[in-house]
């Protein structure tokens, strides 16, 4: 009889929120986006209506692949979750003996032994819903809500890049010149600041200097982004 070789499985560990992660991607992406696009233009002495139509363009057109390549993801990671609680599922059908050890050396790791553990062991196997739902979280730290929603991840990106995005050009709908530029990039720091903070919250790390490498990376757009359109309008390559 062949014998069949235990899966491989993965184990991801989401903490926070689904769809603040994918907000606070988005927007932070959209930010950037536009004001890279709006300092490269401004850096070339375009008008301010040429700036806000490249600025939308890069909006809308960054927020829908965005949004496809969150919904690929998610959908992805959901069929591979999927597969795993399957496989897992199989196992407690096919090798019931092997899945009850499991669960035994679970919690006998937690400090149960003699009657308790076999009370708990027996418990637990009696229901093959609750059997199931202890392997997938005890054992492999699974769970499919946390891979989120396809079509809601998608949206949520799109609609959060479009956010972030008009942010970095409304002073262009007011103004024109080198002004708006740096009211521009005062907003874009703020919210990159943000940003890089919220990150960093969910990833348990500083929040300072989450939020400082954020509105750094931000600067950083703006500067090449200007430092390019200036060249390219130097040089006569563009001419606006």
């Amino acid at each position: 009889m062949k014998e069949v070789s235990e899966p491989r499985h993965i184990e991801p560990h989401l903490n926070e929120s689904t769809s603040m992660r994918d907000f606070v991607f988005g927007f932070g992406d959209g930010v950037n986006t536009s004001l890279g696009i709006a300092a490269g233009v401004g850096g070339a002495d375009a008008s301010s209506d040429i700036i806000i139509l490249a600025a939308l363009v890069a909006m809308f057109t960054g927020a829908k692949a965005m949004a496809v390549q969150n919904y690929l993801a998610v959908k992805s990671h959901r069929e591979l979750l999927k597969s795993e609680i399957d496989r897992e599922n199989w196992e407690i059908e096919n090798k019931p003996e092997d899945e009850r050890k499991e669960i035994e050396d679970i919690y006998k790791a937690k400090g149960f032994t003699g009657k308790d553990l076999e009370m708990i062991v027996n418990k637990i196997i009696s229901d093959k819903k609750v059997w199931l739902n202890t392997m997938l979280t005890e054992e492999l730290n699974l769970n499919l809500d946390i891979a989120g929603h396809p079509l809601k991840s998608a949206l949520i990106m799109f609609v959060s890049f479009l956010v972030g995005g008009i942010l970095p050009i409304i002073p262009f709908f007011f103004s024109t010149g080198l002004t708006p530029l740096l009211i521009a990039v005062g907003i874009s720091l703020s919210a990159s600041f943000i940003v890089g903070a919220v990150k960093s919250r969910m990833a348990n790390t500083s929040l300072i200097k989450g939020g400082i490498e954020m509105a750094g990376l931000g600067t950083g757009i703006a500067l090449i982004g200007y430092g390019i359109g200036t060249e390219l309008a130097s040089i006569g390559i563009v001419n606006v």
